[in-house]
């Protein structure tokens, strides 16, 4: 094994780890598995960019979150006055958009991950399933 898949993937990384268990490489490695131009390796592309995206997104809600906790924690022990528009306003609409968008990310991923597999594999059963998820938005009615 080389030094990079020997290092421990860090807890932000969601995206990656979701690659690594479904098809036991990690999202870089792909890239190198085949033909430049190929279909194969377009899709290879689209899931190394869709964990990358995860894990930033993941990462950028670990943080959002662990500042939000600081903040709670100085007003809890009293070092800290609490902001009297609201202590978590501000923060909680960054999580809870955060939030969302990890959900999004992980169906975008999950769903890049079934279409490499059935590509790269078709007769193997996926190692991911992909349950679609409701829509967002509401539909139009007329």
């Amino acid at each position: 094994m080389n030094e990079q898949s020997q290092r421990p993937i860090p807890p932000t990384a969601h995206g990656h780890q979701l690659v690594v268990e479904a098809l036991q490489k990690r999202p870089n490695a792909l890239r190198t598995l085949h033909s430049p131009g190929s279909a194969e390796n377009e899709l290879a592309e689209l899931v190394a960019r869709a964990a990358q995206y995860l894990d930033s997104v993941q990462s950028e809600l670990v943080d959002r979150c662990t500042w939000a906790a600081a903040d709670l924690t100085r007003v809890a022990a009293g070092t800290a006055a609490a902001n009297p528009l609201g202590i978590l306003q501000s923060s909680g609409s960054q999580i809870d958009i955060l939030a969302a968008r990890r959900a999004d990310a992980i169906t975008h991923l999950k769903s890049a991950l079934a279409a490499y597999q059935r590509a790269t594999n078709p007769h193997a059963q996926r190692a991911v399933s992909v349950t679609p998820s409701p829509s967002r938005t509401s539909r139009q009615t007329r």
